[in-house]
C-alpha cells in the first residue's frame, strides 16, 4: 500500500503534464493518438486497481501492477526532467533567439523528435537502472587495524545491507546474493539491517530462509535489525530470522572467536535501545578490535567517543535514484562509502537490495568485502 501512496504525487502531476506535452509532440493522427491514450489509460486503471483492491489481490497479481506502477512512476521522473530541460531550452530562445531556422520552420518534425529521443533515452536508462538492481557488484574494501587480534593476522568480511526481501527481492535474487557472498570465501557474514521488506509474507512464502542458511563462513553469519524489521509483522520477522541460521543480535555483544568482540546494536528507530558505552561494558579486554554493526548511520560521534574499531552500516541506498544522491550529502555525514573519523573506521553500504522500485540511476547495489589487517604491537 505504502508504494502506491509514495506514487500519488507522479499520478496526479508528473502523468498529466506528461500527457500533455505528449499531445502536444505527437502528429494529430488516430492511429497515433489512440495508442497514447490506451497507454495512459491502462497505467491509470493498474494503479486504481492497485490502490483500491491491494487487500483482495492475490500476491502475484499485486506484485504485476505495483512494478507495473512503480516503472512508470520512476520513468515519470525523468521524463519530467528531460521536458523541463526542454522547456528551458524554448525558454532561452524566446529570450534570445538561437534556434537554427531549420529548426523553427519545422517544429512540428522537431517536436516530434524530441518525443521520440526523449522516449527512447528513458527507456535505455530505465533498463540499465533494472539491471543496476538485478547484477550487484562487488566493492573491495581494505581496512587497517592498529590491535592485535589474536591468532589472526587478517579477517575477510563479506557484508550485506539492505537486502529488503519481500515483494520485489525474492527467492531467485537471494539465491544470487547467497553465491556470490560465498564465492568470496569470508572469514564472516553480516547482515546489517533491512533484511525483509515491508511484509515477511512473501519471504515466508517462498522459504527464502533456506537460502540465507546456505551461507557459508567459518565464523558464521550475524544479522542486526534495520527499520525495515519494525514495519508490520515485527514478531513474524524475528521469528523468520531466527530460521536463517544467522545470529540475531539486538544490543549484544558476541566474540566469534576469541579475537575480537562483534556488538550489533538494535535499530535507530527503537529509542528504547541500549546506549553505546552500556554495551561495550561487555568488553572485557579493550586491546582487542571492537567491531560494530548499526543499521543506521546517525551515531558516528558516538562510535568514535566510545572507542570502536569499525562501524558498518547500511540504510541510505546512496539515495538509490539520480539526483538523491546529492541530497543524501546533506542529510548524513557520510551516506556512502569508506570513511575515518578520529581512530574509528566507517563504512556506509548502498545496499544489496533496493527499497521499492527496482531501479538504480547514479549507484549500484553492492556486496561488500572487507579486507582488514590487524597490526598491533607484539
Amino acid at each position: 500500500m505504502r508504494v502506491f501512496l509514495q506514487s500519488i504525487f507522479g499520478q496526479l502531476i508528473l502523468t498529466p503534464f506528461i500527457f500533455w506535452r505528449g499531445w502536444q509532440a505527437i502528429p494529430a493522427r488516430k492511429s497515433l493518438r489512440i495508442p497514447y491514450m490506451l497507454f495512459f489509460a491502462v497505467e491509470l486503471l493498474a494503479f486504481l486497481t492497485g490502490y483500491f483492491f491491494h487487500d483482495y489481490l492475490p500476491d502475484q497479481v499485486f506484485i504485476a501492477i505495483m512494478f507495473v506502477c512503480n516503472t512508470w512512476y520512476i520513468a515519470s521522473l525523468y521524463i519530467t526532467m528531460a521536458i523541463l530541460f526542454l522547456e528551458f531550452l524554448r525558454l532561452t530562445n524566446r529570450i534570445r533567439p538561437w534556434f537554427p531556422s531549420c529548426a523553427t520552420e519545422n517544429w512540428t518534425r522537431v517536436k516530434g523528435f524530441c518525443f521520440l529521443t526523449v522516449t527512447a533515452g528513458v527507456t535505455l536508462l530505465m533498463i540499465h537502472a533494472y539491471y543496476r538492481v538485478m547484477d550487484p557488484v562487488v566493492t573491495h574494501v581494505y581496512m587497517t587495524v592498529p590491535k592485535k587480534a589474536e591468532g589472526r593476522d587478517s579477517m575477510k568480511i563479506v557484508m550485506m545491507s539492505d537486502l529488503h526481501l519481500g515483494e520485489v527481492i525474492g527467492k531467485k535474487q537471494a539465491q544470487k546474493f547467497v553465491a556470490l557472498a560465498n564465492a568470496q570465501q569470508p572469514d564472516m557474514v553480516v547482515l546489517v539491517g533491512d533484511v525483509m521488506d515491508y511484509e515477511s509474507r512473501f519471504a515466508e512464502k517462498q522459504k527464502i530462509e533456506e537460502d540465507i542458511r546456505q551461507l557459508r563462513s567459518p565464523l558464521g553469519t550475524y544479522i542486526v535489525y534495520g527499520n525495515h524489521e519494525y514495519r508490520a509483522n515485527r514478531h513474524a520477522k524475528r521469528r523468520w530470522l531466527e530460521k536463517t541460521g544467522g545470529t540475531l543480535l539486538v544490543d549484544s555483544v558476541v566474540m566469534p572467536d576469541s579475537s575480537f568482540y562483534l556488538i550489533g546494536r538494535d535499530d535507530y528507530v527503537n529509542k528504547r535501545r541500549k546506549p553505546l558505552q552500556a554495551l561495550m561494558h561487555s568488553v572485557a579486554d579493550r586491546s582487542k578490535p571492537v567491531i560494530v554493526l548499526d543499521h543506521q548511520p546517525w551515531s558516528v560521534a558516538e562510535t568514535v567517543m566510545n572507542g570502536a574499531d569499525i562501524a558498518l552500516h547500511g540504510h541510505t541506498h546512496n539515495g538509490q535514484l539520480w539526483p538523491y544522491p546529492l541530497l543524501m550529502k546533506f542529510i548524513f555525514e557520510n551516506p556512502y562509502g569508506y570513511s575515518r573519523k578520529g581512530n574509528t573506521l566507517f563504512y556506509v553500504s548502498s545496499g544489496i537490495g533496493i527499497a521499492g522500485p527496482p531501479y538504480r540511476v547514479g549507484t549500484v547495489s553492492e556486496l561488500v568485502v572487507l579486507h582488514i589487517a590487524f597490526e598491533g604491537a607484539e
